[in-house]
């Protein structure tokens, strides 16, 4: 088995018992990156850094971090002080700062060695990945289409085992819509989870950080390292707690599920399900009753989201750093954004940021009863490259939104989820579902994206290129 079928939690391991060194795993992730060029997952790769950082480790200490020597990568939103970090934009095309992100810093206090940054889209404000400042990323399993946003880069790499796996971030789906698109895990842990991007920060809570993996297990272990990465000034999981690799040892138990095939945005767009994703969600439901939970309809009726999340959505674009006289250097869709954004009354973001709180409050209280609630992660079948790229700004939202109905309600609620790849067809690629928990209930929904990952089998990898 080559080393970038191991996962994660293999080559770790290998590392540990110094079966292979850091400069060789380096190596060959980055022979991988140079001969899947054309998946558009990279902006930059720093080989040479990489090499010298890898060299640098040495003989592995008694007291290894948990990520020594694995190869990661940076989404190109973190910055890394002397890397050039675009941020998905010819504004910042000749960018480098001097100062890393926390982000960044935790994952070198982790002992990882970073190849460079993965694409995304202009200030990823976007649930696709193309960009004027770089190609499109691709799916690997079918190279004329997209590979969704805004983590596309890294869940392409991820997919095409260029890393064995790749830190993200989510604002809206960010983690779970691209890892859906090109059939690998992607986690969004639960607001205030994290250290550092852990969304208490962000406007209305949205974005997080967390992994993108082959595995579960690898996703597990990857969070457990993110949360263990600094202090705990006001996470919602304390030092001490059970590691989330540990708790997939665990058997779960009878857990209550609520289903939904329910999304925010019905009424407002087309989130009419294709039928491969009706499949996968009855696939899965039909696991997690063999296992012996209990499954019931989620009684869920949100209202008035639409509205609300396009004003939260604007208002993000009204941060991005550019003046309104440069606003020329930027995409038109991300131009016409930051104007919305930075027209809106005081009034309406706040009314804005007023019914977000309501619905998380709503949200919560609805899916109470239940320790994950089951929904389809996609809608539809992923896009060709430039099928979301409409001269209507507004167009191209509803666009994002039917492609990715269930997703961003969750950002808005602060709670935890995971898409899983639940089929499995030979040279196919995979469908995933979605499993959202209880706030701070990352732990019952990786035991429970495990047991439909041990139903489901191994998964192929995309159709050889190298």
């Amino acid at each position: 088995m080559e080393l970038f079928e191991q996962g994660l939690v293999r080559i770790v391991d290998g590392l540990g018992r110094a079966e292979v060194s850091p400069i060789e795993v380096v190596r060959h992730f980055l022979a991988r990156i140079e001969a899947a060029a054309d998946l558009g997952a990279f902006v930059e790769v720093t080989a040479e850094r990489a090499l010298a950082q890898a060299t640098g480790l040495g003989d592995l200490p008694a007291d290894a971090p948990p990520l020594w020597g694995v190869p990661l990568a940076d989404k190109d939103l973190v910055a890394r002080a002397g890397v050039p970090t675009r941020y998905g934009s010819r504004a910042n095309a000749d960018f480098v700062p001097t100062e890393s992100d926390p982000l960044a810093l935790a994952l070198d206090r982790l002992g990882s060695v970073s190849l460079g940054k993965t694409n995304t889209p202009e200030f990823g404000l976007t649930g696709y990945t193309e960009s004027a400042v770089a190609p499109a990323a691709r799916n690997p399993w079918e190279p004329g289409t997209g590979a969704g946003g805004s983590s596309g880069g890294a869940a392409v790499a991820v997919a095409a085992g260029l890393l064995p796996a790749a830190p993200a971030s989510d604002g809206g789906g960010s983690i779970r819509i691209p890892a859906a698109t090109v059939g690998v895990v992607g986690l969004k842990p639960s607001r205030g989870r994290l250290p550092f991007a852990n969304g208490l920060e962000s406007p209305g809570g949205l974005s997080t950080a967390g992994p993108i993996a082959r595995s579960v297990e690898d996703a597990a272990h990857l969070l457990d390292a993110l949360v263990g990465s600094a202090p705990h000034h006001y996470a919602t999981r304390a030092p001490g707690d059970e590691a989330f690799t540990a708790a997939l040892r665990r058997d779960p138990g009878r857990l209550r599920i609520g289903a939904t095939l329910v999304t925010p945005w019905d009424g407002w767009t087309d989130t009419t399900l294709d039928p491969r994703a009706r499949a996968a969600y009855e696939r899965a439901a039909a696991i997690l009753g063999s296992a012996g939970h209990a499954l019931d309809e989620a009684d869920w009726r949100p209202e008035g989201y639409p509205e609300m999340f396009a004003t939260l959505w604007r208002a993000s674009a009204a941060r991005i750093p550019v003046a309104d006289r440069d606003l020329d250097r930027v995409e038109s869709l991300t131009a016409w954004l930051a104007r919305e954004g930075r027209a809106l009354s005081a009034e309406r973001v706040i009314g804005a940021y007023q019914a977000a709180a309501a619905f998380e409050r709503r949200t919560i209280a609805a899916f109470a009863p239940f320790d994950a609630v089951l929904t389809p992660a996609l809608a539809l079948s992923p896009q060709a490259v430039g099928w979301f790229s409409s001269a209507d700004p507004e167009e191209n939202f509803a666009r994002q939104c039917s492609y990715a109905p269930h997703t961003s309600f969750v950002n808005v609620a602060g709670l935890p989820a995971i898409t899983v790849p639940i089929t499995s067809e030979a040279g196919e690629r995979p469908w995933s579902v979605q499993l959202v928990g209880r706030p701070g209930g990352e732990a019952a929904i990786l035991q429970l994206a495990a047991q439909l990952e041990d139903a489901r089998g191994d998964l192929p990898w995309p159709a050889p290129r190298h």
